[in-house]
C-alpha cells in the first residue's frame, strides 16, 4: 500500500488524455492529484471518477486551470466554480479541501505516529515577487517578459474583490481548521497546487512567472504543522527539496513536450509514502 502523488494533467491534450486512459489499477494505493486536471468542469469530474476507479482512495486539491472560466463556456466562475467542482467531486468519492482531513491507514516512515493528509486550496497573493516591485505594478513587471499569468484574464475571485482576498480567506480558514482538526503528535502531508515556500520554486524560463506561484505567508507551514512531506505542481519542474526534515515534492506531469511518453503516466507517480 503506497500514498502516490502527481498533478497538472492537463487533459485538454489529446496526448496525456490518451496516456489517463492507459494507466493500470492500483488497487491498494491511494493517490494525490494536487490540481490542473483539466478546464472543464464535465472533463475534471470524468478524470476524477476514472481515477477513482483505479485506486483505493483519491485526494484532490485545485490548481488554477480548473477556476479559469472561459466566457465561451456556460459555467460559473470564481467561489461558485469552486464550489460546483467540490460538489461534483464528492459524488464519485474523492476527497476535496471542503472535507475531514483523511488519517493513512498504511505503513508509516520512521519516527511518525499518525500520518494526517491535509488537502488545501490556497491561492496566491502576488507575494513571490522582488522586494523593489510594488504590488500594484508586478503584473506590468511580468509583461516586461511576456511571463503573465493567463489567471488574470480567467480566473475570477468574484464574489470577492481580488484573488488576494481570496487567497488570505482560504489561509485563514485552512489555518483554523490545521490547527483545530488534527490530533496532537501527527504529522502531516501537506497538499496544495501552489507550492508553499518561495524557495523551492525554480522556474528559469518563465522568471517573472513567481509572483503567480504562492504566498509567503505559508513559508513556515511545514514546521507549524509537522509536515513529513509537502506535495505541489504548477510549476511543472519535478523535483523534491529537502527543508530541515520535510520533502517538498513538486510532482507535475506537464504538457506533452515536458514529459516522456513512453514511460506514461506511470512512470510520473510520485511515491509519497510506501
Amino acid at each position: 500500500m503506497r500514498l502516490l502523488a502527481i498533478s497538472d494533467l492537463h487533459l485538454a491534450s489529446s496526448i496525456n488524455r490518451a496516456a489517463l486512459d492507459a494507466l493500470p489499477t492500483h488497487p491498494e494505493d491511494w493517490l494525490i492529484v494536487a490540481g490542473d486536471v483539466a478546464e472543464r468542469l464535465e472533463t475534471v469530474s470524468e478524470a476524477l471518477d476514472f481515477l477513482a476507479q483505479r485506486f483505493a482512495k483519491v485526494i484532490w486539491v485545485p490548481g488554477n486551470h480548473e477556476l479559469w472560466a472561459r466566457p465561451s463556456l456556460d459555467e460559473p466562475a470564481g467561489v461558485a466554480r469552486y464550489g460546483a467542482l467540490v460538489d461534483r467531486i464528492r459524488t464519485l468519492g474523492v476527497v476535496t479541501p471542503e472535507d475531514p482531513f483523511p488519517v493513512w491507514p498504511g505503513p508509516l516512515p520512521e519516527g511518525v505516529a499518525r500520518l494526517v493528509i491535509a488537502p488545501l486550496f490556497l491561492l496566491y497573493d502576488y507575494s513571490f515577487r522582488p522586494d523593489d516591485v510594488p504590488i500594484d505594478r508586478v503584473v506590468e513587471w511580468a509583461e516586461e517578459t511576456h511571463n503573465v499569468c493567463s489567471d488574470e484574464l480567467l480566473l475570477s475571485p468574484a464574489p470577492y474583490g481580488s484573488r488576494i482576498e481570496w487567497c488570505h480567506a482560504r489561509l485563514a480558514e485552512a489555518e483554523r481548521r490545521l490547527t483545530d482538526e488534527i490530533p496532537s503528535g501527527s504529522h502531516t502531508v501537506l497538499v496544495n497546487h501552489w507550492p508553499l515556500r518561495r524557495d523551492v520554486v525554480r522556474i528559469p524560463r518563465v522568471p517573472r512567472f513567481t509572483p503567480w506561484c504562492g504566498t509567503v505567508l505559508t513559508e513556515d507551514w511545514h514546521i507549524r504543522f509537522s509536515a513529513y512531506a509537502a506535495v505541489s505542481g504548477h510549476l511543472h519542474t519535478r523535483r523534491t527539496d529537502m527543508r530541515g526534515a520535510t520533502r517538498f515534492e513538486e510532482v507535475s506531469l506537464g504538457y506533452p513536450r515536458q514529459w516522456e511518453h513512453g514511460r506514461g503516466i506511470v512512470g510520473y507517480l510520485r511515491e509519497i509514502v510506501g
